[in-house]
């Protein structure tokens, strides 16, 4: 704008100049200079309206940008709740309470805290909708993460490092304070554009998920605040996905922990004979290997996933007679136990599985036994299998999809979710729960070293989060049937 001023006051300078020195020249002539020089001052002036104006426009669109809805911010805010150590087994709850809070009030979000258990507080926000009558929406994550060998790790677990390819190293940044802040970050922007949902939108921040969750969601299911919020659809946590297509899950396997023992005579580390304890339990977890052999064949060959097979994994293995330096080496045990994690897909038979480990992985005529140290359901309360609808008996699925799609995003083919997450809980109940997490391209580093997720993927879960807040908060077509506990 400076240079425009020096231009014109150069212009009309120089015209006067050129009408000074040529004051012998005819009045036409004169008159004609003196047009020409008045045309190119107005055509400055314009130019400087213009410019004017438009600088006008740009300010006050700057004034009127809400900084706290600034990608640097929205990042800023990530990393300040990953730098918070809520890792198991001593998470600090109370710091991620105080900035969750802090989070809510700015937000203007309703927020509840409790504590079903002592030193465990469940956070529990609420959005309000214009009609309490529809059911309502529920946005579960957990606060707390799984702990770290930090000598392991590039970056400091806890410091939110951002490197330059735009990744952020932290415990957490996937598994799943990311789709935690992903929550809030979308209803910053939904109410910045000035919508208004018609269905409450809950959500909720729970403790404890890493180690099983039944001081969390467990109790929380089975509380008169859960009964009372009148819930039609749970979305809680999903993984990555290496490919560009996100994924989603619509069922989970249930963790059956196993724990085999076998019982023998003892007797002396040099004698030869059949049936001791550690022979009978190695016959045992050479059966347990076949099978988790087949299974995983199938995975390798690409005619399962994951998530439809039985997984197990020997957890610990445990004999022997101890001594001051280790084992007394030339006394065979009379006591001898193995450790299993078995993960059981919703679509597999359960009674099968329980004979098989009766019959062949613990057999009474082998001298041996079992027990259970934790059996998840694998059927509801009213008998169904654990399996959330992906059909258009689903009117929440088609909503997701349509609601991803808008966001520039795809669904890939729904799984069943390998491992166990809360959902579990809400699908014992009988209602539908959707695991998913916005990460596409992105490599699966949930519980790994190095964990990191992009910050331009990060942003983009954000949008794909407004659009299906949006989409579920804006539903109105079916409302819950007397008596139902979903819309299915």
């Amino acid at each position: 704008m400076i240079l425009l001023s020096k231009y014109l006051i150069h212009i009309r300078s120089s015209s006067q100049t050129k009408l000074n020195r040529k004051s012998h020249t005819s009045p036409s002539q004169y008159l004609v200079l003196q047009k020409k020089m008045e045309l190119s001052c107005r055509t400055i002036i314009s130019l400087l309206l213009l410019f004017l104006s438009s600088s006008i426009t740009i300010t006050n669109a700057e004034d009127l940008e809400d900084p706290s809805s600034s990608s640097s911010s929205i990042i800023s805010r990530f990393q300040r709740y990953l730098q918070i150590n809520t890792a198991q087994p001593t998470p600090n709850y109370e710091e991620s309470t105080q900035f969750l809070l802090s989070q809510a009030k700015s937000l203007s979000l309703e927020a509840q805290t409790f504590e079903f258990v002592q030193s465990k507080p469940f956070i529990l926000l609420k959005w309000p909708g214009s009609n309490p009558n529809l059911p309502s929406i529920l946005l579960n994550s957990h606060t707390d993460v799984v702990p770290v060998e930090h000598e392991k790790w590039s970056h400091p677990p806890f410091g939110a490092h951002l490197d330059s390819l735009g990744n952020i190293y932290a415990r957490g940044s996937q598994d799943m304070k990311c789709v935690g802040m992903q929550y809030l970050e979308a209803i910053r922007k939904l109410k910045a554009s000035g919508f208004h949902p018609l269905r409450s939108v809950y959500l909720s921040f729970v403790p404890d998920e890493e180690i099983g969750g039944h001081d969390g969601v467990k109790k929380f299911v089975d509380s008169d605040v859960f009964t009372n919020m009148n819930l039609g659809i749970i979305l809680d946590e999903g993984l990555a996905s290496p490919s560009e297509d996100y994924r989603v899950f619509y069922a989970e396997r249930s963790p059956w922990w196993l724990v085999i023992k076998a019982t023998g005579q003892p007797g002396h580390g040099a004698k030869l004979y059949d049936n001791s304890a550690m022979e009978n339990l190695f016959k045992s977890i050479e059966s347990v290997r076949r099978f988790r052999a087949s299974q995983f064949d199938l995975v390798k060959a690409g005619l399962k996933a994951e998530g439809e097979v039985v997984s197990i994994n020997m957890a610990f293995l445990k004999a022997g007679t101890p001594s001051p330096t280790g084992f007394v080496m030339n006394l065979q045990p009379s006591v001898a136990q193995a450790g299993f994690d078995i993960r059981v897909p919703p679509t597999a038979d359960p009674e099968s599985l329980e004979r098989r480990i009766a019959e062949e992985w613990a057999p009474a005529s082998r001298n041996m036994t079992f027990e259970f140290k934790q059996k998840a359901n694998m059927h509801d309360k009213f008998g169904k299998p654990l399996l959330t609808a992906t059909d258009i008996s689903n009117p929440w699925w088609d909503l997701l999809e349509e609601a991803v799609r808008k966001a520039n995003g795809k669904l890939g083919k729904p799984e069943i979710f390998p491992a166990a997450t809360d959902s579990r809980y809400f699908r014992e109940l009988g209602f539908p729960a959707i695991g998913f997490s916005p990460m596409a391209n992105t490599p699966i580093l949930l519980h790994d070293h190095n964990e990191f997720l992009n910050q331009d993927e990060y942003l983009k879960g954000v949008d794909v989060y407004v659009s299906i807040i949006k989409a579920y908060a804006s539903y109105v077509e079916h409302t819950r049937k007397e008596g139902s506990k979903d819309e299915l």
